[in-house]
């Protein structure tokens, strides 16, 4: 379970989170819809500990990301693409990040092999496409086989091929129990995947709940999230 508890953050005057909470369960993934600007990035980063709340929490299985002893076998992240250095190899980065942790160096062939990166694992980053620097974060989100996995606009840069690829990998994580958060501005791409959604505007929350319950009435999921905007607005 993923708790985000009434964050605050702000930046001198401006305000960039407000009061933000909601929830993520365990067997179903959950869209974190906005657009850019909005406050996604800086929720999540807060949860896997890369920034600080000026007020509220954000926990993963009842714990701050910093009170996990080996937090990559608990929650796989992918923040920022890849987060891999241009000049290493794939294999290199990932044989870090598995130390970093205590994970077994078998692990990095077979998540090479799930994101479809084997071919290119000794190909220094700074080659990869868009798309291939995505599968490699989500290769290291993958390394310590954690039951929550948080990732940042996980779709940006990947073709129709790769999107239906990573829907499936992300369904079949929550089919068998385990949670997926994911932050997305492109709300059609995440609409056949997300169980639940979470809207968020101007560092507010507008709308939460099942996919069908917030999109009753509605012709689809963006039509929803601007109509539910704008009310939120008025108020």
């Amino acid at each position: 379970m993923i708790d985000i508890e009434q964050l605050v953050k702000r930046h001198g005057t401006r305000t960039v989170l407000d009061r933000v909470g909601f929830q993520a369960a365990p067997g179903r993934v959950t869209a974190f819809l906005g657009p850019n600007g909005a406050g996604k990035s800086s929720t999540l980063r807060i949860l896997v500990g890369l920034d600080r709340a000026d007020d509220g929490r954000a926990l993963i299985a009842g714990r701050r990301y910093s009170e996990l002893a080996a937090p990559l076998r608990t929650v796989g992240s992918m923040l920022d693409g890849s987060g891999a250095h241009r000049s290493r190899t794939a294999r290199a980065h990932l044989a870090w990040v598995a130390r970093s942790n205590g994970i077994g160096r078998h692990r990095i062939a077979e998540v090479l092999d799930r994101v479809g990166l084997t071919d290119h694992a000794r190909a220094r980053v700074g080659s990869y496409s868009l798309g291939m620097g995505q599968r490699l974060g989500l290769a290291a989100a993958l390394l310590g086989e954690p039951e929550v996995l948080v990732l940042d606009e996980p779709v940006n840069g990947l073709d129709p091929e790769g999107i239906r690829w990573i829907r499936g990998l992300l369904r079949r994580h929550a089919d068998a129990g385990g949670t997926v958060l994911l932050s997305s501005h492109l709300m059609s791409e995440v609409a056949g995947l997300a169980d639940d959604v979470v809207m968020i505007a101007g560092g507010r929350i507008v709308a939460s709940g099942p996919l069908d319950e917030v999109t009753s009435g509605y012709a689809d999921l963006e039509d929803a999230f601007f109509a539910l905007t704008d009310a939120e607005a008025t108020r």
